[in-house]
């Protein structure tokens, strides 16, 4: 086993084991040693110390501790999350029909072929939404509710 010090393309530094040399290389080369932080794949070697046993006879010294590292959050801020579900839903109102309360009757004429394929939006029942799913229509649940629907 080797342990290497690693460093991502956003500057995020870590250390991770390898069953050898070219195990790293491999892995590497096939884009499967991500950053433990941001995830990212581009993954680089980095420059680290030896570890070198001291002699028997060598006089034990202590280092400082390292100065603390700056946390960096990897949890989204609710700003965030807000900017990309206000972007997901322009993007579904502007490229899909609203149905409204059809949109179960809608959805099935649509896999039966009785109405032409669209992308479609609306509002569903739980029991509807679960017979719909049963009978292999393809549905999901959006994470927000329709301005049709706010005041």
């Amino acid at each position: 086993m080797i342990q290497y010090a690693l460093k991502c393309s956003e500057g995020h530094s870590f250390d991770s084991w390898f069953q050898s040399a070219s195990a790293f290389d491999k892995l590497a080369a096939a884009g499967m040693v991500t950053c433990a932080i941001c995830g990212s794949a581009k993954v680089e070697k980095a420059i680290m110390t030896p570890r070198v046993r001291p002699a028997r006879n060598a006089k034990v010294q202590t280092q400082a501790a390292p100065p603390e590292s700056k946390e960096i959050s990897v949890e989204p801020t609710a700003a965030d999350v807000e900017k990309v579900l206000t972007e997901l839903r322009r993007k579904v109102e502007e490229n899909s029909d609203y149905v409204g309360k059809n949109f179960a009757k809608e959805a099935r004429k649509m896999h039966l072929g009785e109405s032409p394929d669209r992308p479609i939006y609306g509002e569903a029942k739980p029991e509807e939404a679960k017979a719909l799913i049963e009978d292999g229509v393809p549905v999901a649940p959006l994470p927000f509710v329709p301005s049709r629907k706010t005041n």
